[in-house]
């Protein structure tokens, strides 16, 4: 590039016009020749390069070539030629010396002055080491999204997510090639500009709380394995209830069952409470729990014409006998009066409606029978008795899991009337009606 702005120069004073535009002008060309060079440099470079590679990629039975492909890290490498070009030809204006311009006379330095620029060298080589200093960045950024692509391939990827770590290194890259851009500009040595941001470590704790935070809190999630992509979570705070679909440095998304998306900070898993129901999913049953309130007003003991039509039932026939010869036994014991009615043991309806779901629950298809599997009365308030069922079900989807629990409450509502028991239902119009008040 020295000739070609050499012969620029003689050209330029043979047939131009005056001597104060010839060295700019000559320059000016010089410099967009050395532009254009470099982008078909450029241009050549990553049409061989990155055919054939695709080729490669194309041929070969692995994917972390295609991976390699697809985040364009070839398509960075290229830009290395015209930054090479740029770099070893930013010193076509500078004069060919054997020694420092500082220890040159100043006649000699005017006199090279007249054909050459001392500080454009200076200039251009800056410009070519920031440029590099960006491909140093893309090139990175490329393999590390590469990398955790690959990694993400792996079956290890959904228990050890490391997004949060490959992006905290990217801060990093990022940070030092900030470094390095001021130091290129400002002339200066990197290590000299690091030394000096000690004394601001205050102010880039401040700015960089939250990310220094969420590094810790992803450190945290994944050694104690917390929460992983695909986990349902609950967090009420948050306002989130649903399936975990990313984790980031700062933040992990959650996508709720109405399909919106709600934002955590990750370090408020760590801080906070939240309900993994991965537990519940592993088990391979969904808890039912739902109680149903009895009028406490048709609760009493059942008489013999009760107990005969109890018999009937399949379900708990054994049941009713052998209850019924026990009681009598011990009742016998007791030698109580024949009108002492209270004084005894006798079976109340209540009693064996709860044996009935018992059974009826032990022999379900849908109800998982190896965990808690509870039929119990909870403490009677002003809405009559609950008795609550504590199931699990064979079936964690979602639209199944309440199509088996409501199958099985329709059920109880429809049996209860034939126990003489009735569910507590709050006056409604109809009732008041009925008692003649308008």
């Amino acid at each position: 590039m020295r000739s070609v702005f050499k012969l620029l120069l003689e050209y330029f004073r043979e047939y131009g016009s005056g001597e104060f535009w010839v060295k700019p002008t000559a320059a000016v060309i010089t410099i967009i020749i050395i532009i254009f060079v470099a982008w078909l440099a450029h241009f050549v470079t990553r049409q061989v390069l990155v055919r054939i590679v695709v080729r490669i990629a194309k041929r070969t039975k692995t994917t972390w070539d295609d991976i390699l492909v697809g985040n364009k890290l070839f398509n960075g490498l290229a830009h290395l030629v015209p930054a090479f070009i740029i770099l070893y030809t930013a010193n076509f204006s500078f004069p060919v010396l054997h020694q420092e311009l500082s220890e040159l006379e100043p006649e000699v330095l005017a006199e090279l002055s007249k054909d050459h620029y001392f500080k454009l060298a200076g200039f251009l080589i800056k410009i070519a080491k920031i440029y590099f200093t960006l491909i140093i960045v893309f090139v990175a950024n490329a393999v590390l999204n590469s990398g955790m692509e690959i990694y993400n391939t792996t079956e290890y990827s959904h228990h050890r997510p490391i997004k949060g770590y490959i992006q905290l290194i990217k801060i990093l890259i990022y940070f030092m090639a900030g470094i390095m851009v001021l130091a290129v500009l400002l002339n200066r040595n990197p290590t000299v500009l690091l030394t000096g941001l000690g004394a601001m470590a205050a102010v880039l704790l401040l700015v960089f709380k939250d990310t220094i935070l969420g590094f810790v809190a992803s450190i945290q999630l994944s050694a104690n394995d917390m929460v992983k992509i695909g986990d349902w979570i609950e967090m009420p705070s948050h306002k989130a209830d649903g399936t975990v679909i990313d984790i980031t440095l700062n933040t992990v998304k959650v996508q709720n069952w109405d399909k919106t998306i709600s934002t955590i900070p990750t370090y408020a898993l760590v801080s906070e409470s939240f309900y993994n129901w991965k537990g519940m999913e592993e088990s391979g049953g969904r808890r039912i729990k739902r109680s149903v309130a009895i009028d406490t007003n048709t609760i009493k003991f059942c008489d013999a014409a009760m107990l005969s039509r109890f018999e009937k039932f399949d379900l708990i026939r054994d049941y009713v006998r052998e209850k019924e010869q026990e009681l009598k036994e011990y009742n016998k014991g007791k030698n109580l009066a024949e009108e002492d009615y209270i004084s005894g043991r006798h079976q109340t309806n209540v009693g064996i409606f709860r044996k009935y779901l018992e059974v009826y629950l032990r022999q379900h298809p849908k109800i998982k029978q190896d965990l808690t599997f509870l039929v119990r009365q909870l403490a009677p308030q002003g809405k009559g008795l609950p008795i609550e069922i504590y199931v699990f079900s064979n079936d964690q989807a979602w639209a199944n899991y309440e199509a088996i629990q409501a199958d099985i409450f329709d059920h109880i509502f429809a049996v209860i009337p034939e126990f003489e028991l009735r569910v507590f239902q709050e006056p409604t119009g109809a009732d008041i009606e009925k008692i003649g008040i308008r």
